[in-house]
């Protein structure tokens, strides 16, 4: 008996913070849970091409460093380009920048279908399809909770997955058709749906009791202060205890160690077993990114947020305070009187707060999304229309004059390495196709 060739997914990503990256490991691991045998799933971050600008691949490292120094500047940036016109020249740069890196992805890999965790790449993959005249399932995996930049919603997207009903708005919104989106929740680890080591267990390999609360708290590099933050609940007498994740932060490591804590604790620094540090929780103390607060709400644990910035963190507190998962602290009083009012009464605060996560987490995100994914690799292929002519001999346009210009500082591949990549073009008249490869004849 003979096996159907597997199904190719191809899933971009990039390390401009934690959640793009992590989303795309937990969409892979769904798709090997859900067809071992009849899927290969490769994960690519485009930005770390040697042939992307270095302008796009320095933005993943100049993320956090602007995040944490210049949070000001962040937020004004942000919101200067959620426009419909800066996102049309965003665009535009993104194909000029990203094109060829798209163009050999997709004859490399020949995939199925495109799944992105991240916006940039949606105009470069739309306007290969245009220039070539064949569609590839594109699906976008949006992993901002509610305060989403306009750049996510691509119109030449055929599914655009969003964690809750505030972003479906975003989408619809931007033109968008109701076709084209669906919630799913953002991608967490299928550990978080899957089940895990009982707690108890977990706790007692943690040398920590079962008979207080446990407090999970997530530190990293992007959050100052931590130690300080936690220094009025360590001197409060409060029945509880810490799990203190550094989050690969060596220093923070080094700094938790050298408090002298007055609660039974356990110091750790870079984990990949989070599902299981969170069933061992009752709560968590942690910054508002999109990664820790889904895994957070897929876990049904409430939060106690800190060290908000401006942005999707903002966004993501506003969501979870308003729905009523947790509280905003903005210091280490405030924080100690949110653990002091969730744990009077026999914790009833905080069991109401568990529950409400509980009803807005979605553990089986993941799943949600590679389910769609194989549906759309399973489909047969389709060609482009000729009615994208005008938009096709546009793009075509832009990349032959953004190449000129590279090729005066020697930035480009030889002219016969480009005309692999593009069609011959009579500007004069209209757009003449050169039989390449990858074109259809």
């Amino acid at each position: 008996m003979t096996h159907p060739e597997k199904k190719k997914i191809l899933i971009l990503y990039a390390d401009a913070g934690f959640g793009h990256r992590s989303a795309a490991i937990a969409i892979q691991q769904a798709l090997q849970i859900l067809h071992p045998d009849d899927c290969d799933v490769k994960l690519i971050n485009p930005l770390e091409d040697e042939r992307t600008p270095a302008l796009l691949r320095e933005s993943q490292s100049d993320y956090d460093r602007i995040l944490k120094t210049m949070p000001e500047l962040y937020r004004v940036g942000y919101e200067a380009s959620d426009a419909t016109l800066p996102v049309v020249l965003m665009d535009g740069a993104f194909i000029l920048m990203l094109y060829d890196v798209m163009h050999d992805l997709i004859k490399e890999h020949e995939p199925d279908a495109i799944i992105t965790t991240y916006p940039a790449y949606q105009a470069p993959l739309d306007a290969y399809f245009l220039v070539h005249k064949k569609r590839i399932p594109l699906l976008t995996v949006v992993t901002d909770l509610v305060s989403t930049h306009r750049t996510w919603f691509n119109r030449g997207v055929d599914l655009c997955m969003v964690p809750t009903e505030e972003v479906k708005q975003l989408a619809l919104n931007a033109l968008l058709s109701e076709e084209q989106i669906k919630i799913t929740g953002i991608p967490v680890s299928p550990n978080f749906s899957l089940g895990s080591v009982p707690r108890q267990e977990i706790l007692n390999q943690l040398g920590l009791s079962q008979d207080l609360y446990t407090l999970l708290i997530l530190g990293s590099k992007r959050i100052d202060g931590m130690p300080e933050i936690l220094n009025g609940i360590n001197h409060s007498a409060l029945p509880v205890q810490f799990i203190l994740v550094a989050g690969g932060d060596d220093e923070l490591y080094q700094r938790f160690h050298k408090v002298q804590w007055h609660v039974p604790f356990k110091v750790l620094n870079f984990v990949e077993n989070v599902p299981q540090l969170m069933r061992a929780s009752d709560m968590l103390i942690c910054k508002a990114g999109g990664l820790a607060v889904s895994e957070a709400l897929a876990s049904g644990k409430p939060m106690a947020l800190v060290n908000v910035l401006p942005g999707q963190e903002a966004g993501n507190a506003q969501y979870v305070v308003e729905h009523g998962a947790g509280e905003l602290a903005k210091d280490a009083i405030q924080l100690l009187e949110i653990c002091h009012h969730w744990l009077q009464n026999n914790a009833m605060i905080l069991i109401q707060k568990s529950k409400i996560a509980t009803q807005i987490g979605f553990p089986e995100a993941a799943f949600n999304v590679a389910r769609e994914a194989w549906l759309a690799a399973c489909q047969p292929p389709e060609t482009g229309s000729i009615a994208h002519l005008f938009e096709r001999s546009h793009i075509l346009k832009m990349l032959k004059k953004y190449r000129d210009d590279l090729k005066k500082v020697n930035l480009i591949l030889p002219t016969e390495e480009l005309n692999k990549r593009l069609p011959v073009i009579n500007f004069e008249d209209k757009v003449i196709f050169k039989k390449t490869d990858d074109q259809p004849h």
